[in-house]
Parts: C-alpha cells; structure tokens; sequence
C-alpha cells in the first residue's frame, strides 16, 4: 500500500449510524387548561419559595439596607474631606476611625454606669414601692386598684421562694444571647458600611451602565442628587440627637443623676432612631431618675416628653425643611407609613425616600406636565 492510500484511509471517516426514533408528535397546545394549569402552578410554587427564601434571609436584607444607607449618609463627608486634597481611600479610613473612636468611646463611658445603676436599681426597689406610697395621687390609685400592693406581693414573691435566682439565670442566658447577636449584627453592619462606602462610586458607575446613553447624565445628576439628600437627612437626625443629648444632660445635672455625661450619650444614641428612639430613651432616663427619688422620676418623665413634644413640632419639621426641602407634614407621615411597613428600618429610610421622590417629581413628572 504506498503513502498516498495510508493517508487517504487515515482521512476518511465513518459515518455515524442513523437511529430511527420515530415520527415527531403533535406540538403541545399552549392554550389547552392543562398546559395552563400547570405552568401556573410551577410559576406559583416557585413564587413560594422565593417568598419563603427572602423571608429566611429577611435579617441579613436589614443589615445590607441599614450599611447602604450608612454608608449614603456618610458620603458627604468622605467628599468633604476628597475636597481638602485627600484621596478616597484615605478619606473613607479617616471617618471610619473616628466612627470607631466613637463606638469605643461611647462603649467605655456607658457600660460602668449601667451596671452600677442598674445594682443600685434593683437594691433599692423595696425601697421606691415605699416611696410611692406617701404620694397622695399614687396612695388614692393605690388604695382603689392595689397597684403598688401587687408589684410588692410579686417582689416578695420573686425574693422569697427563690425563682428571682432562676429567672435570673435565665436572663444571663438571655441577655449573652443579645449581646452576642448584636455584636455580630453590628460588627457586620461596620463591615458593609465600610465596603459601601469605599466601592459607592464604581456601585453608582456599575448603575448607570444599565441607563441608555442619551439619559445618563441626567440620570447621575439626579442619582448624586439623592445620595446627597440622604446625607443632609443623616446630618440632620445627628443635629437633632445632639440638641436632644444637650437638654437632657441639662436636666440631669438639675435633678443630680450619677453620670449624666453617659445618660447624655444614650439619649443621643437613642434620638438617631425614628420614633421609637425617644420612647426608650425616655423609660431608661425616668428609671435612672426613680433611682435618686420618686419626685426626680416624675420630674424626668415630664421634662422628656415636653421636650420630645418641642422637637416632633417644630425642631424636627424645620431642619428638615431646610436641609431636604420636605415640608413638615410630609416628614411626619413619611416616617409614620415607612414605621408601619418595615418597622425600624422603614422609618430610617422614610424620609430621605420622600426627598428623593419629591426630587424626581420636581425635576422629571412636573416639567413633562407642564410641557403637555
């Protein structure tokens, strides 16, 4: 066999062997009940599970949303600092130390006084029921509805048979259960933030690739437009909580409450949190009053809700007003619907979202109404 047949056989290939599967049947009729029925039900189910899959991952949604917005909300002063001549990198470790600084801080200053107040609290609890007592209005209530007769049976009850020790254990339990998950929780919330914040420009730059051409621009402007909003709101809840922090320090030192510098920092913690914020504040502040006296107690009960009062009516409406251009009405309903639908984290975003929507429908649906 010479050369030329070897490499004509070795270039020949065998055909593949033809199956015989059959003739193709009928296509499926789309319009027929069952193909509908079923294809309903495979889109339902898996709606389901989708459902129940962002149900499971609710808490790790929260946390996303509350670094995002953080991180939003200290944007603008990572571009203050960009405009001093620092670059972004350090800028953004320059306001992430002093966010640490400030944990740190308030973390040291607030941790002593809780847990002595709080030994001094319950040492003193036999001793306040006493006291309330001998206030004619609490005595009258007392002697109708036998308030404070029941909260002494059920301290002596507690005290006596020894449940006051198990329940106890039990809230060790608890409260190392809290304080490990907050940990964690916050932990990872200063882990977002500080890669949001850091990554802000190329997630806004990644954005707008998805936006057509010819709408870009418009659509960044508008788009650093209501991060800067989001920033001023942030500024703002930081005004207020401190203004909030001040005239409560004010009040304690007037009633004579054991560090009132640590008191001043929780009600200044407390007010960055919509709504719900000055209700606890509130409670801890009465409670560490009722600690001196009864008479402080009360004192320090009115003086926080007249001033929550002040602020809810007019402190908070006009800053607002200014630094987002929302008017007052809006500020309050806007952060009482964003409450009721996603509780804490809907009244954070409540009202920069109201800015922001008030923003395009200035700037987009106005003028193509008025141009109609």
């Amino acid at each position: 066999m010479t050369l030329a047949d070897k490499l004509k056989k070795l270039g020949t290939k065998k055909e593949p062997e033809t199956v015989d599967y059959g003739r193709p049947g009928v296509p499926i009729n789309r319009a027929h009940p069952f193909y509908f029925g079923f294809t309903a039900t495979i889109g339902a189910l898996l709606a389901l599970v989708l459902m129940r899959s962002l149900a499971a991952a609710s808490q790790t949604f929260v946390l996303i949303i509350i670094a995002l917005f953080l991180a939003m909300g200290l944007n603008p002063a990572v571009e203050l600092l960009r405009r001093r001549g620092l670059s972004r990198s350090n800028a953004v470790t320059a306001i992430f130390l002093l966010v640490l600084i400030f944990v740190g801080f308030f973390a040291w200053l607030l941790i002593p006084p809780v847990i002595s107040q709080g030994a001094d609290l319950i040492n003193r609890a036999p001793t306040l029921l006493d006291q309330l007592k001998h206030n004619p209005t609490i005595s009258s209530l007392n002697d109708h509805y036998g308030v404070v007769d029941t909260l002494q049976k059920k301290l002596a009850t507690i005290t006596g048979d020894g449940t006051l020790l198990v329940s106890a254990f039990g809230g060790v339990i608890g409260v190392g259960k809290t304080v490990l998950s907050g940990t964690f929780a916050g932990l990872t919330i200063l882990v977002l933030t500080l890669y949001f914040l850091t990554s802000l420009p190329s997630m806004i730059d990644l954005g707008l690739r998805l936006v057509p051409k010819t709408r870009r621009d418009r659509v960044s402007r508008l788009t650093d437009a209501i991060i800067s909003r989001i920033g001023a709101f942030v500024g703002s809840q930081i005004t207020v909580s401190i203004i909030a922090s001040l005239y409560m320090l004010v009040v304690a030192l007037i009633l004579g409450l054991p560090s009132p510098f640590a008191i001043s920092l929780v009600i200044f913690v407390c007010g960055l949190i919509p709504l719900i914020g000055h209700f606890i504040g509130c409670s801890i502040f009465t409670v560490l009053a009722l600690t001196q006296s009864v008479t402080a107690g009360i004192i320090g009960f009115v003086a926080y809700v007249l001033y929550v009062q002040i602020e809810n009516y007019v402190i908070t409406p006009k800053i607002m007003r200014k630094s987002l251009a929302v008017p007052g009405a809006v500020t309050i309903i806007s952060a009482l619907l964003g409450s009721s639908l996603l509780g804490l984290v809907g009244a954070l975003l409540a009202v920069p979202i109201a800015a922001g929507i008030i923003l395009i429908l200035e700037e987009v649906v106005f003028p193509k109404a008025e141009s109609a």
